[in-house]
């Protein structure tokens, strides 16, 4: 029986595109300090974000998604009219059902594709790239797109000072496909959940089914940000040392770490508690804000705009949030 220590995925699947988007409206600490009690200044020390992108009114989840795979398309020209399965990670979907990722399948005319929202918070995007991974290495599927989109806006208390602050919307996509020269993306996956301390970080709704701490706030994101922070910097930290045993790469050998963007402060305290350094580290927290299940593909694509992610180099993606859950892969960038 293989150790599960040593146990890494040897994929068939390679990610052949990236799209992303934001909206246009743009949200500043200024702006901030305006509709609570807070300062530039504050917000910036304690979390490193200086400004956030909202949706409009009449902008949703699915909009979002629409605008990374329009991106995606101008910038790669890849056809997603024979993709086969649509993942779309998000915890703010326009509607409970149908799915967002249903309506990408109808917007796009996708004919036989199966289609899924998964809901892993600030996990999801890492989680949705292993499950399209196993899919694609399993042979039931060819061509996956997969989504991590927000709009985290519209269910934020903007009179909560604690968390206002904290986020902002967004999208990003991958194209995943099925890889027959015998090389794959994925080299490594890990996954835990701390089930116990959900009503640390949740969204309202049956409260009573998260436990006795729990509150009814209307939809609203509610979070114990000390006691989020405290759990991201030990389990989390935890998690990431596995995800590197299991890949067989140390620290050094990593091009890129790209966390989830909850708090520069929390990226920073990985970075010291891991090992990696602030030169390795992708983030996009200080102009989106924390955007949740986006956060990781908007890192990417920064740092593929600004010219410093190539083909070959090797990252390590690691999604951490409500649940409270954990998501890692390391894989080969290719493109």
């Amino acid at each position: 029986m293989m150790d599960k220590k040593t146990f890494a995925v040897h994929s068939n699947a390679a990610i052949t595109a990236i799209g992303t988007y934001v909206p246009e409206r743009i949200l500043t600490n200024a702006e901030m300090e305006k509709l609570v009690d807070t300062s530039d200044e504050w917000i910036v020390q304690r979390t490193g974000i200086k400004e956030r992108h909202i949706a409009a009114d009449n902008q949703f989840t699915s909009d979002l998604c629409f605008g990374a795979i329009d991106n995606m398309i101008d910038r790669y020209g890849v056809h997603i009219t024979d993709v086969d399965y649509i993942i779309v990670a998000t915890s703010s979907p326009d509607a409970v059902f149908p799915s967002v990722a249903s309506q990408v399948q109808a917007h796009y005319g996708i004919v036989n594709a199966g289609a899924a929202d998964i809901q892993a918070a600030c996990a999801g995007f890492a989680a949705a790239i292993q499950l399209a991974n196993g899919l694609l290495l399993s042979g039931a599927h060819r061509k996956i797109l997969v989504l991590g989109a927000e709009t985290l806006s519209k269910i934020t208390d903007y009179s909560d000072r604690t968390t206002c602050i904290l986020f902002g919307d967004g999208a990003g996509a991958f194209l995943m496909e099925a890889s027959y020269n015998g090389q794959g993306d994925v080299a490594a996956v890990y996954t835990k959940t701390d089930g116990e301390r959900g009503h640390l970080l949740y969204r309202s709704s049956l409260a009573s089914a998260i436990g006795e701490h729990a509150i009814q706030t209307n939809g609203y994101i509610v979070q114990n940000g000390r006691e989020v922070y405290r759990w991201a910097i030990s389990h989390v930290a935890e998690g990431i040392q596995q995800l590197l045993e299991r890949s067989g790469y140390t620290t050094n050998d990593i091009d890129w770490f790209i966390p989830h963007s909850a708090n520069m402060r929390i990226i920073e305290s990985l970075c010291e508690k891991t090992g990696f350094t602030p030169q390795q580290t992708l983030s996009s927290i200080t102009q989106y804000g924390n955007t949740s299940a986006a956060s990781i593909p908007l890192a990417i694509d920064e740092g593929l705009k600004s010219g410093i992610v190539k083909p070959g180099q090797l990252m390590l993606l690691y999604g951490f949030g409500g649940g409270l859950t954990q998501a890692g892969v390391v894989l080969r960038w290719s493109l």
